[in-house]
């Protein structure tokens, strides 16, 4: 007699790793600024970037990289104890352990701990209605504005992502920032950064933070070298001509384009230096000190100063 195979998620409740990080580090620099952020992913991705900079979890397929056993109260609970604001899923995509990820976001909830997606919004559309009820911020990685560059360089495609920035935008109330790797002579021409913040102001509106970031060579890409300054500001430059608020330079050491300012009076609002704040210029809800503008995002109390710090951590019963 045949018996139906059935699926199991063998990633469920095991962890490659716990850290304790800045929220700016994910990075959102709108959710909860200086806050907390327990950060943990699984094995396995459901893309597979030449340029991925967490391949050694991403594609692993040895259940040896699952390091950690962790059911989602544990998980919870732990968050509590390090005094996290968040939960972050992250290293590589939750939709790869989505059941475990809506599980832990639920444990969470139930203890006021908040839950972030860091994900390439890659996704079908079932699972991302069923992922983004349980979330309440995700940054979205944008990795380029062509099909041809998510084929050749990702072997996906890049309409389901623009679909999840829509439904993100026009069907939840989860707080998003979008992250674009700038990746030297492959996704940044000045041409696509038009076509591509032209699309995010007209379809997005202009207050969801942008994050250009800059490339290091790892993973199957060691041949290109790091992305220069000069390209992630005449991005920012483009960016900033489309009217986006928000827009910032990652992964890279330069302070003026980290820092947050107000759209209307353009003061400084958050000074900002590797994740570590300095000047901070916002009332307790959000509002700029100086004239009133409610700068966009999810503010509550003064800000924190967890600073950039990384806390591995060991999850105990």
């Amino acid at each position: 007699m045949h018996h139906q195979g059935e699926i199991v998620l063998t990633s469920y409740g095991r962890s490659s790793g716990f850290c304790i990080d800045p929220v700016e580090k994910k990075p959102l620099n709108h959710f909860y600024p200086g806050s907390s952020v327990l950060s943990f992913g699984t094995a396995g991705c459901n893309l597979s970037c030449k340029f991925c900079q967490n391949w050694d979890i991403s594609k692993s397929r040895e259940i040896d990289t699952l390091c950690d056993g962790a059911m989602p109260e544990q998980l919870a609970r732990s968050a509590v104890k390090h005094h996290c604001k968040s939960i972050a899923f992250t290293y590589n995509d939750p939709v790869i352990f989505l059941e475990y990820a809506i599980d832990v976001a639920q444990a969470a909830k139930a203890l006021g701990i908040k839950s972030i997606a860091v994900t390439a919004g890659y996704i079908c559309d079932d699972p991302r209605v069923e992922l983004y009820q349980h979330m309440d911020a995700a940054n979205v990685d944008l990795k380029g504005f062509t099909q041809d560059f998510y084929h050749k360089i990702c072997h996906g495609h890049l309409q389901p992502v623009l679909d999840t920035l829509l439904y993100l935008r026009n069907e939840t109330n989860v707080w998003f920032e979008i992250t674009n790797l700038l990746i030297p002579d492959e996704n940044d021409s000045e041409q696509e950064l038009h076509q591509m913040c032209q699309w995010i102001a007209e379809n997005l509106g202009l207050d969801i933070p942008l994050h250009f970031t800059a490339f290091h060579p790892d993973f199957k890409m060691l041949d290109k070298e790091k992305t220069p300054l000069s390209t992630l500001h005449k991005a920012r430059n483009i960016a900033l001509s489309y009217g986006l608020h928000y827009v910032y330079c990652g992964n890279v050491f330069d302070s003026e384009s980290d820092c947050s300012y107000c759209p209307k009076c353009k003061q400084l609002l958050i000074e900002r230096n590797w994740y570590q704040l300095g000047q901070y210029n916002l009332s307790d809800n959000g509002q700029c000190l100086n004239c009133g503008y409610e700068l966009a995002g999810r503010y509550s109390g003064p800000r924190g100063d967890f600073g950039r710090q990384r806390i591995p951590i060991i999850l105990t019963k």
